[in-house]
């Protein structure tokens, strides 16, 4: 199912020296690269670094999404990749410059805290395209950035009217990453969709305090959860990266895991990434991430790019396993809810 939903502020750039995934190895500026290979500063060769926020391209969240959208179109577009996995918030400009320095058509960098750095980049590099991952453009727009951004709320809300649909108890919760824009919307989305479905819901929600592990402390996504369901939660979304799966691993270990307790996963249909998650793992609120990288990293090479922002699609996943606990009267209002978010007759209350 899928959603209408905002682009987010993005940037690309050219990195020399990639050509692979394999054998990472401990890279300068605080990160991990992966392996390098062939000339970047040729014109014969395309060559696209990615820079991850604070995590690697494996924690089945945000950073994964973005790498696998470039590795899925590297082929087509004879691209070399390679990426930089970043271990300290201060290290985001000197990791963007490994790829930089080594002459890399175009640079992805993944999150919203990368923002400023990402800008600072495509004014100090113009010749370079930027992608920024969950990055709003403000203007004046940097003429070599683009933002890729979605409608979180959108994803949030349908989630949000499952879950008000389908809880007991009247008590759902949430449990997020740092209070930024995008986790503001998913929270919003949720919290208003679950009430449209159900007035008599109650919503609780945390966001993680500010700081470089909001997205990746998953032992304190679990405590968070681990209070809602004790507190008669029967819904705990988690969305906030390894915060979140922390919730969504704790929710999947309680006692009616399936049966009387649910979660919902976020960015990407985490039942393909988060195994751990299965026995509650009802649906996600995603956004169609690879979807969105690939087509913007096709516009780049075929010199079709514009700046400030591209809208990405949302949506949420499907059932899976779950297909049959989901009731049909619930699958019916749910869709129903998904078609007028995307052909706008419905708005999420969200105010951005």
């Amino acid at each position: 199912m899928k959603l209408s939903a905002v682009v987010a502020a993005g940037l690309v750039a050219a990195l020399a020296g990639c050509g692979g995934t394999s054998g990472p190895a401990t890279g300068s500026g605080g990160g991990t690269n992966s392996a390098a290979s062939g000339d970047c500063s040729s014109a014969q060769v395309f060559c696209v670094g990615l820079v991850t926020d604070v995590g690697k391209v494996d924690d089945k969240g945000f950073n994964q999404a973005a790498w696998e959208g470039v590795e899925q179109v590297k082929g087509e577009l004879g691209a070399q990749t390679k990426y930089v996995e970043t271990t300290d918030p201060k290290d985001y400009a000197k990791n963007i410059k490994q790829f930089t320095d080594a002459k890399y058509d175009v640079i992805v960098t993944v999150g919203f805290l990368m923002a400023d750095a990402t800008r600072a980049a495509g004014k100090q590099f113009p010749t370079t395209k930027f992608i920024g991952f969950d990055q709003f453009q403000a203007d004046p727009v940097v003429p070599n950035v683009t933002g890729l951004i979605f409608h979180e709320d959108q994803a949030g809300y349908a989630a949000g009217y499952l879950a008000g649909l389908m809880t007991k108890t009247n008590k759902i919760g949430v449990v997020l990453g740092q209070e930024i824009p995008p986790t503001q919307a998913y929270a919003a989305g949720y919290e208003n969709g679950a009430k449209a479905a159900n007035p008599g819901v109650s919503v609780s929600k945390v966001y993680h305090p500010a700081g470089q592990n909001a997205f990746n402390d998953p032992v304190w996504g679990a405590g968070e959860a681990k209070k809602m369901l004790a507190q008669g939660s029967d819904f705990i979304f988690g969305a906030g990266g390894g915060t979140g799966n922390g919730a969504l691993q704790e929710t999947a270990k309680t006692n009616g895991a399936g049966d009387k307790i649910f979660c919902i996963g976020v960015d990407l249909d985490q039942w393909d990434t988060l195994p751990a998650a299965h026995p509650c793992l009802v649906t996600s609120a995603e956004k169609h991430e690879k979807d969105g990288i690939g087509e913007l990293l096709k516009q780049i090479k075929g010199n079709t790019i514009k700046p400030g922002n591209f809208f990405g699609t949302a949506g949420i996943a499907p059932f899976h396993d779950f297909d049959s606990k989901v009731p049909a009267d619930v699958k019916t209002k749910v869709a129903d809810v998904v078609k007028k978010l995307e052909d706008g007759s419905l708005a999420t209350g969200y105010k951005a």
